[in-house]
């Protein structure tokens, strides 16, 4: 029988990022399998709830630093009886506040399983906040390790980033289960649509990277790499897919370098044009050293690009340095070396790029579900043989 999961998050779609990815690939897996997902996000201006099913939206507001993005108010005077109506059998939070602390809070009233996805290393976001940066990034680590401690379960994108959590005080269980990727559908032989839609000679080389253009992404570093392989191989071009409240500080900064005419900045492109856009570069790039997982690279790698990308923290077990891309400190006399390397070697991209093709079916969609649902299940168990041995006991 299909397990009931109800799922709270505080960033779902329209909003586009790595999290609303993630819910969005798991609970497709999940339901194909014959489990129901039930989703308790924030509401958005341009919601089209007409077509939502099993989604439960909570009033919100904009967010002061991101106009995109919506902040829930974490209340509902029918938020018990419905979850009580949907008789869930656990509840999987993706953030550990807003929605998150709210399902965290009514798991515990009902007595039902708590897993909670760590997707952000929140304490590296704290510019952000204007005043007492230090201060907040150490209050924001004790607060993720309380939340992880009342928690059943945490489960992580990589094995580092589970290390990381212990290191903060983190006693819950801890497992490590990537976002999986939809393989099938990173495959398409239409390997010319960027250089038609934005004008690039079909000579171009071209170097991509995709992520919200915030400082955190690190992409005035691709940048200003980006001016050294451009004077070494004219041909090249970067592509940037996305947006963010960088784009103009980095537009400003490409202009300011003098490579702007050789940058294309697509802005937010639709899940297809993401798909098509992967398939026409050459080199995947990343310089983020913020990520839990990036799964961006894993996508990438199922469209068959090679990387090139800084080592650290998820990063590091996302590319086999070497086999099917190469990993680099942050420097970007190295950074530029590999590009170059793979830019200049037709043959070494070819290898690589072939690796990357096979090695991104180890993260298919369907496998890291197959793994999720036995964590769901664990878990099950563990909390009802639990709460069975305290009903023996009182006896």
């Amino acid at each position: 029988m299909g397990l009931k999961i109800g799922i709270f998050t505080d960033s779902y779609r329209p909003y586009t990022s790595g999290v609303v990815r993630s819910i969005e690939t798991f609970s497709e897996e999940l339901q194909a399998q014959g489990h129901e997902v039930y989703i308790f996000a924030p509401d958005y201006p341009n919601c089209n709830k007409e077509k939502e099913s099993r989604v439960f939206r909570f009033s919100s507001i904009p967010a002061p630093t991101n106009h995109d993005f919506t902040l829930a108010v974490p209340f509902s005077i029918r938020l018990r009886s419905t979850i009580k109506k949907l008789n869930l059998d656990i509840i999987h939070v993706h953030s550990p506040f807003l929605l998150g602390r709210l399902g965290a809070r009514y798991a515990k009233k009902l007595n039902l399983p708590l897993v909670f996805t760590f997707h952000t290393l929140y304490d590296q976001y704290v510019h952000y906040i204007p005043i007492g940066q230090n201060i907040t990034k150490e209050i924001t680590k004790k607060y993720c390790a309380d939340f992880c401690n009342h928690c059943d379960l945490v489960i992580v994108p990589t094995e580092i980033i589970g290390k990381h959590l212990q290191s903060w005080g983190v006693r819950s269980a801890i497992k490590a289960i990537p976002t999986g990727i939809k393989i099938q559908d990173f495959r398409t032989n239409e390997k010319d649509w960027v250089h038609r839609k934005f004008g690039i000679n079909p000579s171009c080389k071209l170097l991509i990277s995709v992520g919200r253009l915030g400082k955190e992404k690190n992409f005035a570093f691709i940048i200003r790499s980006f001016k050294s392989i451009a004077e070494s191989i004219p041909e090249s071009r970067l592509v940037l897919v996305g947006n963010g409240p960088e784009k103009n500080a980095l537009e400003n900064l490409a202009r300011e370098i003098g490579v702007l005419e050789k940058i294309i900045f697509t802005g937010t492109l639709s899940r297809e044009e993401i798909i098509k856009a992967y398939n026409s570069a050459h080199i995947f790039i990343f310089a983020s050293v913020t990520e839990t997982q990036g799964l961006v690279v894993g996508e990438a790698k199922a469209a068959g690009l090679p990387i090139v990308a800084v080592k650290a923290f998820g990063i590091s077990e996302m590319v086999e340095d070497g086999i099917d891309g190469f990993l680099t400190d942050l420097d970007m006399n190295q950074f530029i070396e590999k590009i170059n390397l793979l830019l200049t070697d037709e043959s070494l991209r070819h290898s690589l790029s072939q690796n990357a093709l096979r090695n991104a079916v180890k993260i298919s969609a369907q496998s890291c579900t197959n793994k999720l649902i036995n964590c769901y299940n664990e878990v099950i168990n563990r909390k009802n043989g639990y709460h069975a041995q305290k009903v023996r006991d009182s006896w």
